[in-house]
């Protein structure tokens, strides 16, 4: 049976390749990895051939990351595919459990104080890295000084910002001893934060927040960079790397829950290309594929109605940012027009499909209140499908700012075979919807996020995956001085809503903040969502206990094979 499906993708693939030889878009990572994601995003890279897997003794997981980590420095590799991996190499002082729940890590238990402001740290007797060395509280304000250090120049800085003295640090203000984290002894950390932050313990696991061997670190500035000079303190240890190509990880004997760790090796491939990794998937040259670059588009209708597919929530969202300080966008009715044009609907279901759902709203799906519902049944649809209001409020819009035609309207994406597909069907719906012709542009990844950042491009694509689990997360890159703002936008009004959304400590309280920031988001409409992320993996028989959570990062400590 994999003989036949292996021939017909062959056959398939070949077909593809003559189509697409005149395209300009190369196929790299899924854009949910790449950009903002509060966080986590990818920078694209080569498709990647299959290498030969190499035969290990003892009970081997092989995965494929994609592509190479940008970074295994935590402050830096501000990515999913350097966090990924990181997540099973190194543990914080939590770590999200079989619930999706922040549970202990390096840290035993944790007092808080009774204004909320000051956590006390008991750091496990038998935490050690992977060197023998143990795991001490000065690791942990050496690692998280470093991220806010302005010369790191960690795009994870401001997940720091809670702690008090942070922000002044990162942004030139404050000094690293203003930073109000304490190693006390070597086995217990006190950290002091500006203001209460419920969701505190579930922002640390967070892999920007997991400790550096300070001692090793101060020896070896690159520590980071090779197998040879890597220290880990999570459920594995990294054994070999040879970088653009694999990664062979140990189980980590040093770890303080080593008993719970099922595998011996976890083989990483680095193949960037949906149809290779399909294809070492049928051919047992790995066991999970779609983690890294989701799975061949044209089959998904086929493949998410099989047996070895796995489908989970994904925190995140794909959107468009319009440039608020440029023509014709500075009118708020033009902006509204472009999103009312929209069938988030037929891009979900006939362009993306892979089973993900429209976007009408923000907040993606799966934040759960203060009363139980969801944030997103509470606050709605936010976004519509509405073309006689779209040329209306075009109409009126033009007609405020005097326009007798609309200026040129320039949509970019950064390059990418789905992300052309979204951006030519959106070209189609401004067309038919407002008459209006859209000109398409893409670029490559690095280059069009310094572009983006810069505020060059006028209409541009973008994607966020969550850093913590709380709706602020995505809603607090809108304040006026957020590096991921990329829109010109600025507001008091709502700068302070995302204050309060942060800092109120009556729970039902601090959620009507951010029902009120979303809402306000919607209504000067300087972005427009599109569809939420989810996940679709591919698992072979025999595989489980891998650990996908809807905010947070792939964990394989309790994943197992069986033969």
């Amino acid at each position: 049976m994999r003989n036949k499906k292996l021939l017909w993708m062959l056959l398939l693939a070949l077909l593809t390749a003559l189509i697409l030889a005149a395209c300009t878009a190369n196929e790299d990572a899924g854009e949910a990895p790449e950009e903002d994601t509060g966080a986590a995003e990818d920078d694209g890279g080569e498709d990647g051939a299959a290498e030969e897997t190499p035969d290990l003794d003892g009970k081997t997981l092989y995965i494929n990351n994609g592509q190479e980590p940008t970074s295994f420095d935590p402050s830096v590799g501000f990515d999913q595919v350097s966090w990924d991996p990181l997540n099973n190499l190194m543990e914080g002082l939590t770590r999200l459990d079989e619930n999706s729940e922040a549970a202990e890590g390096v840290a035993e238990s944790w007092d808080i104080s009774d204004d909320q402001l000051t956590y006390t740290f008991h750091l496990r007797e038998d935490a050690n890295w992977s060197n023998g060395d143990p795991v001490v509280a000065e690791d942990f304000v050496y690692a998280w000084k470093h991220m806010l250090d302005p010369e790191t120049a960690s795009s994870a800085a401001f997940l720091a910002y809670y702690i008090e003295g942070g922000e002044e640090y990162n942004n030139g203000d404050g000094s690293a001893d203003d930073v109000n984290v304490t190693a006390v002894d070597d086995k217990t950390l006190e950290v002091v934060l500006k203001q209460p932050t419920g969701f505190f313990l579930d922002l640390l696991t967070n892999p920007a927040f997991f400790p550096i061997n300070h001692q090793v670190a101060e020896e070896t500035s690159d520590w980071y960079a090779d197998a040879d000079t890597f220290v880990a303190n999570g459920p594995f240890m990294l054994d070999s790397w040879e970088h653009d190509t694999e990664m062979i990880f140990d189980k980590n004997p040093e770890y303080w829950d080593a008993d719970a760790v099922n595998l011996d090796h976890v083989h990483v491939s680095m193949v960037n290309n949906t149809n290779t990794q399909y294809q070492m998937f049928e051919t047992g040259e790995l066991d999970l594929a779609g983690d890294a670059v989701g799975i061949p588009p044209e089959m998904s209708d086929e493949l998410i109605e099989g047996d070895n597919v796995y489908i989970g929530e994904n925190g995140g969202l794909e959107f468009y940012r319009f440039n608020v300080t440029e023509e014709p966008f500075q009118n708020k009715k033009i902006r509204q027009a472009f999103s009312y044009a929209i069938n988030r609907d037929d891009i979900a279901e006939y362009v993306v499909k892979q089973g993900v759902e429209p976007a009408y709203g923000f907040v993606s799906p799966g934040f759960t209140t203060p009363d139980g519902s969801d944030f997103r049944d509470e606050n709605g649809d936010l976004a519509a499908f509405d073309p006689e209001q779209a040329q209306k409020l075009l109409e009126e819009g033009m007609q405020e700012e005097g326009y007798d035609e609309l200026p040129p309207v320039v949509l970019t994406y950064s390059t990418d075979d789905t992300n052309q597909a979204v951006a030519e069907t959106m070209q189609d719906m401004f067309s038919e919807h407002l008459g209006v012709d859209v000109t398409l542009e893409n670029q490559e990844w690095n280059v069009f996020a310094d572009a983006q950042q810069n505020l060059e491009l006028l209409f541009s694509r973008s994607s966020f995956l969550n850093d913590y689990s709380d709706p602020v997360n995505f809603l607090e890159s809108f304040v006026s001085d957020s590096y991921m703002n990329r829109t010109g936008f600025e507001s008091e009004e709502y700068d302070e809503l995302i204050q309060n959304g942060k800092s109120e400590t009556d729970e039902e309280q601090r959620y009507e903040y951010l029902y009120e920031a979303e809402r306000m988001l919607a209504d000067e409409m300087i972005a427009t969502p599109i569809r939420y992320y989810n996940q679709v993996v591919l698992e072979a028989d025999g595989v489980e206990g891998v650990l996908r959570h809807p905010v947070g990062y792939f964990d394989l400590k309790y994943a197992d094979k069986t033969e």
